[in-house]
This record gives structure tokens, C-alpha cells and sequence, in this order.
């Protein structure tokens, strides 16, 4: 081997031991879901806009990086993949959540504490995600099994003709259909509303039933779209 060549061959391992080193990332955020669907669709949603905001600002302004994984899982499963994708990103995540659902899952409580011992944040929900979904239109407190909760959004849609005229999970675009009439910040107060009387810590996520915390992950984020 030549003297150039190996100048370029100590060159080339140099920029490779630079890019695999971890560095920090501000304003970076890994979301994994439960499901494959709507609530990656709905993460990504927002993503869609807020890159599409600051892309166009003139002035220099960290970019979040948000990347999402739905992974259709049981909820301690999640943390483990969680755990993992964490492990193998090649950067550090300033921001690392976990979403799901407790639907008939009996280590619901266990899942979440267990996010939480790992430094993730979780926003839940009791019953299912489509509580939330429906608090971009009423309050409730009603525990109502998730069945019902898709029924009463399927009439939803039909009375505002979303979407198709009916409730699907495969919207990609749900986070738009959802916020037509100012929905995302009708959830975020409807949601603060209902867990007021939460007390983290002392009740149980699995007990309190409708519930959400998924507010405090969309507030986080729809904060770079409230930027003026």
C-alpha cells in the first residue's frame, strides 16, 4: 500500500470513529408508540408541521428531531424496545417518550414505572388512545369501555363529514382532520381538566379511568408551532 493510500485509509477511519460518536442532540425527541397507526400518524402529524415552520424562518433556530416508531406491542415490551432504539440511535435523545394505551393490559402500571425508572416520559392512556381523540371535541369523564369511545367518534365524523365520513385509524392525516376546529388545543384543556385531580404518585394510571397524559408530550411539541 502506498503512502496515499494509506493517508486515506487513516483518513477514512477517523471520519468514521467521528460519525459514530454519540453527541447530544437539543431539542431531539424519539417517539415510540404502541400502535402502528393512529398515533404514529398523529405524531407525525405535527412533526409534518413543525419542520415545515421553522424550515421556513429566516432566522437560526435548533430544529427539533423527532423521529417515531410504532411498534404494535404489549406495554412492557415497549419499554424493552424503547431501551433498545435509545441504545442504537446515533444520536443522544434530549427527549425520549413512550405512548400507549392500557386496552386489557395487566402490567399497565408496571410499564409505566418502568419507563420512568429509565429517565422516558409516557404519556397514557386509560382506556384506549381514542380518549384522547374524542377530547378534541367534548369533555368527559365517563368510563367507557374503547369500543365506545370509536363508536362516539365514528358519529363524530359522520355529524362534521371528517375524513370520509367515518372514524378509521389509517388517516394519515388525522392530526389535520382532528384539529379542523381548533382541536389540538380543545384536547390539551379537556385533558388538563380531567386529570387536575390526579395524583401522580399516589393513584394508580390504571385506576383512573378515562385518563391521559398525552397532552404533556403534545403541548411539549406544539410549543415550536405556538413560536411566533
Amino acid at each position: 500500500m502506498g503512502t496515499d493510500d494509506l493517508f486515506k485509509k487513516r483518513r477514512e477511519e477517523r471520519r468514521q470513529r467521528k460519525h459514530e460518536y454519540r453527541m447530544p442532540k437539543a431539542n431531539s425527541y424519539l417517539i415510540v408508540t404502541e400502535g402502528e397507526k393512529t398515533e404514529p400518524f398523529y405524531f407525525k402529524g405535527i412533526q409534518k408541521h413543525i419542520q415545515e415552520k421553522i424550515g421556513g424562518r429566516i432566522e437560526v433556530i435548533p430544529a427539533p428531531t423527532i423521529d417515531i416508531h410504532g411498534e404494535g406491542c404489549a406495554t412492557g415490551k415497549l419499554i424493552e424496545i424503547t431501551e433498545r432504539l435509545v441504545k442504537e440511535a446515533k444520536i443522544i435523545y434530549q427527549n425520549v417518550w413512550v405512548v400507549f394505551d392500557k386496552d386489557d393490559f395487566e402490567d399497565f402500571d408496571q410499564a409505566i414505572a418502568a419507563g420512568m425508572d429509565k429517565g422516558y416520559k409516557v404519556a397514557w392512556t386509560n382506556q384506549a388512545f381514542e380518549y384522547w381523540l374524542y377530547l378534541h371535541f367534548h369533555y368527559s369523564d365517563a368510563a367507557l369501555h374503547r369500543d365506545t369511545w370509536r363508536k362516539k367518534l365514528d358519529e363524530i365524523f359522520k355529524q362534521y363529514q371528517l375524513g370520509d365520513g367515518t372514524y378509521q385509524k389509517n388517516y394519515e392525516n388525522i392530526y389535520d382532520i382532528l384539529d379542523t376546529y381548533d382541536g389540538v388545543n380543545t384536547a390539551i384543556s379537556n385533558a388538563k381538566r380531567r386529570m387536575a385531580g390526579f395524583r401522580a404518585g399516589q393513584d394508580k394510571p390504571s385506576k383512573y379511568d378515562p385518563g391521559t397524559t398525552v397532552q404533556e408530550l403534545v403541548s411539549e411539541l406544539k410549543a415550536y408551532l405556538d413560536e411566533t
